[in-house]
């Protein structure tokens, strides 16, 4: 649960104490949060620009 948190540098450090430098598990924990942010703004423009395909209800 510490990686879902706030606490993206104690995520880091405990990843690296418990797995090792070289470990998948300390590599995801940096790449995963990074790239989370980027990918989630995609997907938000991605729906403003689409929104548009989809039938909304008219407003009473």
């Amino acid at each position: 649960m510490i990686g879902a948190s706030n606490f993206f540098e104690l995520a880091v450090a405990v990843a690296i104490t418990l797995f090792g430098l070289k470990s998948g598990a300390a590599l995801a924990t940096v790449v995963g949060v990074l790239t989370e942010v980027p990918i989630m703004l995609s997907l938000v423009n991605f729906s403003n620009k689409t929104r548009h395909w989809f039938v909304s209800k008219e407003k009473v």
